[in-house]
């Protein structure tokens, strides 16, 4: 699971309006979360949104992978079907609202077709597809999902180039060397907060970029300014409690 937090905020940059978050009800308790920095509710169920990645042979380049799984996972919240009245809205809204973990698996061929039969979103980028599946108790996942892989899943880097100009970055903590599965999560967390903070009721073009040494610095540096959203992980795999994993500018 990962907790969500942030240091500071700057008018008309990230601090959430009212009339924003009206505009996307689903992802209000995330923007609360963060400006006020409070813990998310807790009613004792684990709950999660499966992300598959589609990982055909040869598979597709790893940043289009993780932009696929970054749009896939706020384009679900921000479905018709999740927002109030809709068939999803509550089971979105439970998961918003405690925790936003999310289990990456990946799929390919008839299993992947197959997940195509569960409620979700599937969200395309250069040829790479994750679908966002609705999240739910993680002690109640349905087969077709549990028995995809979790582990094992990576891609070599890519070298993307630069990210287009006027689109918001992800920014991948470089340093952390975090699987495609991990980063996948991390990246699909960062569009959300973003999202949450910006009051968007939209799927924007996200890029997808690695970050170390001085840019890194930099992105930490606009966090504590407010004019930057960063996840910080709860610590369960891969990383340390704390670590920021990705922030979104």
């Amino acid at each position: 699971m990962t907790a969500i937090r942030g240091s500071g905020t700057r008018p008309g940059a990230l601090t959430p309006t009212v009339t924003d978050l009206a505009e996307a009800p689903v992802l209000a308790p995330l923007a609360d979360r963060y400006v006020r920095d409070s813990a998310p509710l807790s009613d004792g169920v684990v709950r999660a949104m499966p992300v598959v990645l589609r990982l055909e042979r040869p598979p597709a380049a790893r940043t289009p992978v993780l932009e696929a799984a970054a749009a896939a996972a706020l384009a679900l919240c921000l479905d018709p079907r999740a927002q109030p009245g809709g068939e999803w809205h509550d089971a979105v809204t439970a998961w918003v609202s405690t925790q936003i973990r999310k289990i990456a698996r990946r799929a390919r061929g008839a299993h992947w077709a197959a997940v195509q039969e569960l409620p979700g979103v599937t969200w395309s980028v250069g040829g790479a597809e994750a679908r966002a599946l609705l999240p739910g108790p993680v002690d109640d996942v349905p087969r077709i999902v549990s028995r995809l892989q979790i582990g094992g899943t990576e891609l070599e880097p890519d070298d993307p180039g630069p990210a287009p100009p006027g689109v918001p970055v992800i920014w991948v903590n470089a340093g952390l060397e975090m699987t495609v599965g991990k980063a996948a999560a991390q990246v699909g967390h960062a569009s959300m907060l973003y999202a949450a903070a910006h009051g968007l009721t939209s799927v924007p073009a996200f890029a997808v970029r690695d970050a170390d040494g001085a840019r890194w610095e930099r992105l930490c540096a606009a966090v504590e300014r407010g004019a930057a959203v960063a996840v910080r992980d709860a610590g369960f795999t891969e990383v340390a409690p704390g670590t920021i994993t990705t922030i979104a500018a």
